[in-house]
């Protein structure tokens, strides 16, 4: 079973964060991709590389994954993951996207709009957390955050 905690933001080093993570919007609606392997959705995000930032990182996957070209990135909050043996610890950011460039030739196939999070997704057991969390950061922003 999956374990996950939230975190203030900087209450974990940013040297231990390994994810980034990015729950988007465009235009009132909830942006998911599709890898090329898989035929379920999930949310923009992956692994930190050497030297980056976890910010660095959230703007890099979010372009490899989207090809987004405008946007705004606020960081929500970080969070640890446990499963089975397997744990690790990563920053969930929300994403305004304004425009959309080319998809990137990379592991995503798809890239689509959904009015709510689509029912079959990736990672069941974490998305809909990190979902929830999104709702309660955007509840509590400014309304132009969420136009």
């Amino acid at each position: 079973m999956l374990e996950i905690q939230f975190y203030d933001l900087g209450s974990i080093n940013e040297d231990e964060l390994k994810f980034a993570v990015i729950s988007a919007v465009h235009k009132g609606k909830w942006v998911y991709v599709r890898h090329k392997e898989r035929t379920s959705w999930e949310i923009a995000g992956g692994h930190r590389e050497p030297g980056e930032t976890i910010e660095e990182t959230a703007k890099r996957e979010l372009f490899e994954e989207t090809g987004v070209i405008d946007y705004e990135l606020i960081p929500i909050c970080d969070y640890s993951m446990k499963y089975a043996a397997v744990s690790g610890k990563g920053r969930l950011f929300f994403a305004k996207i304004e425009e959309f460039g080319q998809l990137p030739n990379s592991e995503i196939s798809e890239v689509k709009l959904f009015d709510n999070p689509p029912i079959n997704l990736t990672y069941l057991e974490i998305q809909p957390k990190l979902y929830e969390k999104t709702l309660d950061f955007i509840k509590g922003c400014e309304v132009r955050y969420i136009c």
